[in-house]
């Protein structure tokens, strides 16, 4: 190996989406090497961002605001949008209370002041394909489209097509990318980061440079970190994403010092097929396997009993912490129900025929015995739960009938009527259960990204030193490393926008520090 291929002006740890973004912007502002090392194959390119939607939650103006930089909203087809504008205290509420209040501000300030300016940032100079998310997060009601949930911009082809537009970008830019190349050990001269040793074809070797940025994920996919921080049934948890999330810029920034901060026991999780693979994400199928439509329904565990609100809140604000409860029923399983009324309703790219195992009855009491083969202990308990549920559901429309069920609102429609409630309601969209034929499907829970993290600087992205409270020269920090912005639950589309603000600062410090050093 030549000496000049040990010599770096930034190195960024992992393929995702956020360490694209700082390797792109450390180019952009001045680095002229910088390296991507990746431990995985390059099939296995893009990390977690591979198997998203490309949801990303930004401040915005309305429609108008969002229109220019999308792709598919035809001039006639937008007075047919119905898309409020969501604004910067509405982000930053959304997180802390879905956080209980325990998300540090200084670092949500951070995301949410700079989520506009990232996403017209991968836009323009990254060349994302960003899409107003019909498919996901509005309904056709009345004849137009309802964005709800404060979510509104996704990704052509999803993840695919978000790591596709990175890729194009970094190969043009001159990033260059050494797969199948694990990180070893952070290099210090002192208390400055000063390169990073890694293992490439058997060898070791060890590469210089100014700015470190780990950007290499958290440790969901290590079946013993899970159970060590999350506790013994997150065992059984199916990885969504990447295998290769295994915990290790952790260990790499805990061996010089770094501060570990944030919910070490908390997670985003979802509603997972049950019949997904257990360890990995599928490439081909990736977030189809999300299911996502229990609001609209119910869910049931294996003794037949329900166990969340299904219409607490909109489905963006509920999945990262429906996936926790999942894990905790007998099991780890449970079925989502529907009947015939609400069907068609449901995400075809989740609920496809060749993407999920469908089990349908004519009577509830036909679907629970069928449900017997698939795990259900309790049939008889499944019907009266239904059948409960109904009645309360009913009795809600008796006493108002002028309430109107829409699933593009918080409706209020519900279980709870004066003389009839049940002891956990469904706060929402509670139609009755009765119009057959009846579907199920099995869900478990999936695990995507972990919540506890690094300490960083917000203003920077460096990482925090646990012995002096300040940031560790020469170490930054993004995606779903950066500790302390999520707590318990989160705001759907805010991972990958986190990743970008994070990244683009991390990149911007590498390029001022390799300056200097030059």
């Amino acid at each position: 190996m030549s000496a000049d291929a040990l010599f770096w002006d930034c190195i960024v740890v992992g393929s995702g989406h956020a360490g694209s973004c700082a390797a792109l912007t450390a180019r952009d502002s001045g680095c002229q090497r910088v390296l991507i090392v990746e431990k995985s194959p390059p099939e296995w390119v893009g990390g977690n961002g591979y198997f998203t939607v490309g949801a990303h939650r930004t401040v915005h103006d309305g429609l108008h605001d969002l229109l220019p930089i999308v792709t598919n909203v035809a001039p006639e087809a937008a007075a047919n949008i119905d898309l409020a504008p969501y604004t910067a205290d509405e982000f930053t509420r959304d997180i802390m209370r879905l956080g209980d209040s325990r998300s540090h501000p200084d670092v949500v300030k951070a995301l949410v002041d700079g989520s506009r300016d990232a996403v017209q940032w991968l836009a323009e100079r990254v060349n994302v394909p960003f899409i107003l998310a019909f498919h996901r997060q509005a309904y056709l009601v009345n004849g137009r489209q309802a964005f709800w949930g404060g979510l509104a911009l996704s990704v052509e082809d999803g993840g695919k097509g978000l790591i596709a537009a990175d890729r194009a970008a970094l190969d043009a830019a001159g990033v260059e990318t050494w797969f199948d190349t694990a990180a070893v050990e952070l290099v210090a001269d002192g208390d400055t980061v000063v390169g990073l040793q890694v293992s490439r074809d058997g060898e070791s070797i060890t590469l210089r440079s100014a700015a470190v940025v780990l950007a290499c994920g958290g440790f969901e996919a290590s079946r013993d970190l899970r159970s060590q921080y999350l506790g013994p049934d997150w065992g059984r948890a199916k990885v969504r994403g990447t295998p290769y999330n295994t915990g290790d810029g952790l260990a790499l920034a805990q061996r010089v010092g770094a501060r570990l901060t944030g919910d070490f026991a908390g997670c985003h999780s979802t509603c997972w097929d049950a019949n997904a693979p257990d360890d990995r994400g599928d490439r081909v199928l990736s977030n189809q396997f999300t299911k996502s439509g229990y609001p609209l329904g119910l869910m049931l565990n294996a003794k037949g009993e329900r166990f969340v609100d299904e219409g607490e809140d909109f489905r963006n604000y509920t999945y990262a912490k429906f996936g926790r409860a999942i894990i905790s029923q007998p099991g780890g399983f449970a079925f989502q129900v529907w009947d015939s009324t609400t069907i068609p309703w449901l995400r075809k790219e989740e609920y496809a025929d060749d993407v999920v195992e469908k089990i349908w009855g004519d009577t509830v009491e036909e679907l629970a015995a069928k449900l017997v083969e698939k795990g259900l202990q309790d049939k008889d308990a499944f019907v009266q739960t239904i059948t409960g549920y109904n009645e309360a559901a009913m009795a809600f429309q008796a006493e108002q009938p002028k309430a109107k069920w829409d699933p593009a609102v918080k409706d209020g429609v519900s279980t709870q009527s004066s003389h009839l409630h049940l002891a956990l309601p469904k706060s929402n969209w509670a139609l009755a259960v009765e119009k057959p034929p009846f579907l199920a499907v099995k869900v478990t829970c999936g695990i995507t990204f972990t919540f506890g993290g690094l300490a960083i600087d917000p203003e920077t992205a460096g990482v925090v030193s646990n012995a002096t409270g300040k940031p560790i020269p020469g170490l930054f920090c993004t995606g779903e490393l950066v500790g302390g912005l999520f707590y318990r639950n989160y705001p759907g589309g805010s991972g990958l926008t986190g990743g970008t603000v994070f990244g683009r600062k991390a990149g911007r410090e590498a390029a001022q520090l390799s300056g200097a050093a030059r």
